[in-house]
């Protein structure tokens, strides 16, 4: 759900959802982290897609830092109703809950429940049915032809057709609607990019059969396209809801998902209703969602029973897994997929020599940091895809490993010669002025200590920090630490990652990184269809990335989360996905 997936900011801890996306999660794409929500402490985000994902650079967000808030902006719990199908959970303000434009964990976080699209993924990560009950696909993997629902309507009861897919697609390729991740998530449908860069009015390969049947031609044969159809690019809008709204529309948004939005006051609630007519298994249970969006302790009002959920954020994270705190029976743990770094953009000095990113990897102690910041709560990424996704291993990847003699060494065979001819370099990280967070004040001490470079710190917020990177000229330096990219999908295998995040002319590839030799490889590996083959090249990807040092990865990310014992069937998938309809509460 960008990200940098669908990435998201998750504050004390990643909510993936993508959140972050992507991007990152994220995410932006990958959502860019990848989304941002809220938590008991500190911003950290994923893209991602969707869902991420930066996007993937959207972000979404995965924190474990903590830094209090005041907790008398704390919002009046809202009394639960008659059935006591009400969820309470922390919550973050999305920057868009547009789906043609969320690119972050923490916008995917909501629109996956608002809206829906052709295909989802179910509990285990399977592409199902969503809108679309069945596809076949063309002998040479190129045309995909989708029947729709009988029963599937969009929340005021009108009923969703091919033409509301073919409009939406359109709405979404056309460069008037400045969507950040169309490209990436719909650019290999025939006509798209066309459209997007004003050369057609049409996306030609969109053709509607009949009011039930679809077909969508792409350019060539790819393993992950149905992947790429289940990211809120790809999902379908009612076009009176939109073109009566304007601007505003999705204030009353007419989706098509499992719940539907109720209310949103921006900084304090969300509140979303299930959607009584919905067409897909399982059906909602939940009443009411209400997420908050205020500050305060999430800790504090978890405890006092004002939220049914929160995530944990790093000062509580010892006190919830002492076994003799009642708290620990309640926590829940599940590694993401996502990852945190550091970007290092390839087209601005000092970064625009691979020997200078070489040794920004070598003098950085990532596992002394990690394992002191994070107490040893998250793995250390050496690589750049999570060991979560599934169908993929790397054993044999050559890491960039500690060596700060070794960074010295590489300095001096740069172009630069010696860390007093860099430029200025400047950091630039989430945040709203305030003091920094405890993974940035470590890597900036480290690289002092290690390079005798002294780097500058700007504090952004979500929202511009996002829009930044999406830009085809990133202004940015050197940014993230905080923020990270979460998966889109899953399947198959990396793609999410090392193609959506390292190719040339991707536009989640935030960085400027750019070798032929890897776009040749990720040709191959996305038309092999022989699973073994295709993981063999994108091992071959991630090990060249990682020897050209386009980013600094950090760490893999673990959500932690406190559930209560009466909130039943509590999934924590770890990607952005829809969720909430497989929850109940039972007081």
């Amino acid at each position: 759900m960008s990200k940098e997936s669908r990435w998201i900011p998750l504050i004390a801890v990643v909510l993936l959802v993508c959140l972050g996306a992507v991007c990152v999660i994220g995410v932006l794409g990958g959502t860019t982290f990848l989304g941002q929500l809220t938590g008991t402490e500190e911003v950290t985000s994923l893209e991602g897609g969707a869902r991420s994902s930066e996007s993937g650079a959207v972000p979404k967000a995965e924190t474990r830092e903590a830094v209090e808030t005041p907790e008398e902006t704390s919002a009046t719990p809202i009394p639960p109703s008659a059935d006591g199908q009400v969820l309470v959970v922390p919550g973050g303000d999305p920057p868009t809950l547009d789906p043609h434009l969320s690119g972050d964990a923490t916008s995917a976080e909501y629109v996956v429940e608002i809206f829906s699209g052709l295909i989802t993924f179910d509990r285990d990560l399977n592409i199902v049915p969503d809108l679309a009950e069945s596809w076949e696909i063309s002998d040479d993997g190129t045309v995909y032809t989708f029947n729709l629902r009988d029963d599937a309507v969009f929340h005021n009861g009108k009923p969703v057709r091919a033409q509301d897919f073919k409009w939406s697609i359109e709405r979404a390729c056309d460069f008037r609607t400045r969507s950040i991740t169309a490209d990436t998530y719909l650019g290999d449908v025939i006509g798209c990019r066309d459209k997007l860069r004003g050369n057609a009015d049409e996306v030609e390969g969109v053709q509607v059969i009949d009011d039930h049947t679809l077909e969508i031609t792409i350019d060539q044969p790819r393993v992950y396209f149905l992947s790429k159809l289940t990211y809120p690019t790809a999902y379908v809008l009612d076009q009176e809801n939109v073109e009566r709204g304007g601007r505003t529309w999705t204030d009353k948004p007419n989706g098509t998902g499992p719940f539907k939005l109720a209310e949103f006051r921006f900084g304090e609630l969300i509140s979303l209703e299930r959607n009584e007519d919905y067409y897909r298994e399982p059906k909602p249970q939940l009443e009411r969602i209400d997420f908050v969006l205020t500050g305060g302790s999430r800790m504090v009002m978890y405890e006092q029973g004002e939220l049914d959920m929160t995530p944990v954020g790093l000062n509580d994270i010892e006190r919830v897994t002492d076994p003799t705190n009642p708290l620990s029976e309640e926590l829940n743990s599940i590694e993401s997929m996502g990852i945190f770094y550091i970007g290092l953009n390839n087209n601005q000095p000092p970064f625009d020599d691979v020997n200078v990113r070489q040794a920004f990897n070598h003098a950085l102690d990532r596992q002394r940091i990690i394992d002191v910041v994070y107490k040893e709560t998250v793995p250390v990424a050496w690589g750049i895809v999570p060991p979560t996704m599934p169908g993929y291993e790397n054993p044999d990847l050559m890491p960039l490993e500690y060596d700060p003699e070794k960074a010295l060494e590489l300095i001096a065979e740069s172009k630069y010669g010696d860390v007093s001819e860099f430029p200025d370099i400047t950091f630039h990280v989430l945040g709203a002025g305030g003091a920094t967070g405890r993974i940035i004040e470590a890597i900036i001490a480290s690289y002092e200590e290690n390079l005798g470079v002294q780097i500058d710190v700007q504090q952004t917020d979500w929202a511009t920090f996002l829009s930044d990177l999406n830009r085809p000229d990133n202004p940015n330096q050197m940014w993230g630490g905080e923020a990270g990219w979460i998966a889109d999908y899953p399947d198959p295998h990396p793609h999410d990652f090392l193609d959506i995040l390292f190719r040339c002319d991707s536009a989640q590839n935030h960085t400027g990184y750019c070798n032929p030799e890897v776009d040749e490889l990720l040709d191959q590996a996305g038309g092999e269809y022989d699973s073994e083959k295709r993981e063999a090249l994108y091992r071959q990807v991630e090990q060249i990335v990682i020897d050209e040092a386009a980013w600094v990865p950090l760490f893999f990310g673990v959500d932690d989360w406190l559930i209560k014992p009466y909130v039943k069937d509590a999934y924590l998938p770890p990607m952005v996905i829809p969720k909430y309809q497989y929850y109940s509460v039972e007081r």
